[in-house]
């Protein structure tokens, strides 16, 4: 078994309050959550309006295929038209048992 695990960091240009940031990160959070087979999580930067740092983790048999779904992911969120520039991540993928 397979564990993955990523970290999205995200600039929000458009954010003018928390309120807004909110609104795009739910946004983000709810379309992943319904197309992938993830769980997801804002994890860091919760008050700063313009900066979020999205956790996402993910379970598989094949180490391959794991890893190749959260590379998915991250191009799925850096060009889905959001209002959030993906400014970095970071995959990793962990063998158990």
């Amino acid at each position: 078994m397979h564990v993955g695990v990523c970290q999205i960091k995200l600039h929000l240009p458009g954010s003018q309050s928390l309120k807004d940031k909110r609104q795009i990160i739910k946004s983000i959070t709810s379309r992943l959550d319904n197309t992938y087979n993830i769980s997801i999580a804002e994890i860091a930067n919760q008050d700063l309006w313009q900066l979020a740092t999205l956790g996402i983790s993910c379970v598989g048999i094949e180490e391959g295929r794991t890893r190749e779904l959260l590379y998915r992911i991250v191009d799925f969120v850096s060009s889905s038209g959001y209002q959030a520039e993906v400014t970095d991540y970071e995959v990793d993928v962990l063998s158990v048992f």
